[in-house]
């Protein structure tokens, strides 16, 4: 196959970039907008600008005018939206939280007249307090949607305010209301799966190189690589945005569980004949869109791969993923001395002169073993919130009813691989039948399955 000729793999700005400019140009002349007054905003959106977008949003929420005329207006707004500042597209969004928020009398009358509501009147008395019970911005934010690209404005419009709401509190309700739009319009039965390959448009091709947030892909022939015929890549897309992969998943298939990703990821590795692999791995999981952050598709999409690759490739045997642990060694940083005694492994640690995660450290006799049983301590026994645990990826896997199967020394030598977890990786595995049971067990009670040759490395608990 002919390798792609591209200068420079795409990064994250430029595809925004780019983004940004087709949507400016779908929305620059709207039919009808000769009708309406201009709206020109400055980028800082200063007090002034602030009276006049108030003014267009309320005409924009107006029961008067027909849905042209409305549908012009959110676009408007949305191309001055993005050209504003981040400073600017802040203050919109606080107007748009504060303002355009509840009524409070309004709800308090409706509840009143529910309450009070003959059998004959409840009927309208409960829509009545339901339309009250929605802010006025939520109206706003569908006719976004119902634009060319409404729903990709929305979900970048959403990363927006997952990071300004750590400061801005007054944004959660704001942010609140978006989500619960985007989760009911990215239901899981609206969303498709497509096999991805070399053949794939470089569009996609050059988002996936730009997305994959665990593993970076380093050039096009490293993407090549990953594309092979013993590799797999499914990616989900929802119709209104056909061109951007929501979340994807990289497959290797292997003989037996893969122990080291460099070697699972060497470009000069000879390819396996897809029929003679056992072993379908999981290597990287990412989520493309930051806007659909907490809306989960990444448990369907495992699912969805496992049965498509049972049904292309019968003889294969497990289903496993080869993770990271991130959260491991920030973790094992904040154990005081006293804590790290009393864990498996731990004094063995303790012991070690500061810095201890180093490659001299690393090859001292007896410190492989103590880092297993210290991480094997983390992954089974240590909780976050609630029963949950502590570490992201492994919640991820738990939750969706793998097993904690194998843990790996070295797996990842990359300088983020050491700096997050000592160069430890983990095979979670997923065994169909026990899939649902397991699920169900962590997420009701914080069981964690776990191969019984890993509970040797644990502690007995007092």
């Amino acid at each position: 196959m002919p390798v792609r000729n591209y200068p420079q793999p795409p990064s994250d700005s430029s595809l925004l970039e780019r983004t940004l400019r087709r949507l400016r140009h779908l929305w620059r002349e709207p039919r009808g907008s000769s009708q309406l007054p201009p709206l020109q905003l400055n980028p800082q959106l200063d007090a002034e600008d602030i009276d006049k977008l108030a003014g267009w949003i309320d005409a924009c929420l107006s029961k008067g005018g027909d849905s042209v005329t409305a549908r012009n207006r959110a676009a408007t707004l949305g191309r001055n939206y993005l050209e504003l500042s981040k400073q600017g597209r802040l203050r919109f969004l606080i107007l748009l939280a504060e303002r355009y928020d509840l009524d409070q009398q309004a709800v308090e009358q409706s509840f009143r007249q529910w309450s009070e509501a003959s059998p004959e009147q409840k009927h309208w008395a409960d829509q009545a307090l339901r339309d009250a019970l929605d802010p006025p911005r939520l109206k706003l934010l569908t006719q976004f949607s119902s634009l060319p690209e409404g729903v990709r404005f929305l979900v970048d419009m959403r990363a927006d305010l997952l990071q300004l709401k750590r400061e801005h509190p007054q944004l959660k309700g704001l942010e609140a209301d978006l989500k619960r739009l985007l989760i009911s319009w990215f239901d899981i039965g609206l969303l498709q799966i497509e096999q991805l390959s070399w053949q794939t448009s470089a569009e996609i091709l050059e988002k996936l190189i730009a997305y994959e947030a665990v593993h970076a892909i380093q050039s096009w022939e490293d993407l090549k690589n990953r594309l092979d015929s013993d590799r797999r890549c499914f990616a989900f897309f929802h119709p209104s945005m056909p061109a951007e992969p929501l979340i994807f998943i990289e497959v290797a298939l292997v003989q037996g569980l893969a122990d080291n990703v460099q070697q699972l990821l060497d470009q000069a590795a000879p390819a396996l004949e897809p029929e003679q692999a056992d072993t379908a791995i999981f290597y990287s999981i990412s989520n493309a869109q930051p806007g659909l952050a907490g809306i989960s598709f990444g448990n369907f999409l495992i699912k969805r791969v496992v049965g498509l690759l049972q049904h292309d490739l019968p003889g294969l045997r497990q289903f496993s993923t080869l993770s990271p642990i991130p959260g491991f060694c920030r973790w094992l940083e904040q154990q005081d001395d006293s804590s790290l005694s009393q864990l498996p492994g731990g004094e063995f640690w303790r012991q070690l002169p500061q810095p201890r995660i180093t490659p001299d450290s690393l090859a001292r006799e007896g410190c492989r073993h103590a880092l297993l049983q210290l991480v094997a301590h983390y992954l089974y026994r240590v909780t976050g919130r609630g029963n949950d645990c502590k570490d992201p990826v492994a919640h991820f896997h738990l939750s969706n009813g793998a097993r904690i199967e194998q843990l790996n020394w070295l797996a990842d030598s990359s300088e983020r691989g050491m700096k997050q977890s000592a160069g430890l990786m983990v095979n979670y595995l997923y065994q169909l039948p026990e899939i649902e049971n397991r699920s169900q067990k962590y997420i009701l009670n914080g069981e964690r399955a776990i191969a019984p040759s890993l509970k040797n490395r644990l502690k007995p608990q007092k």
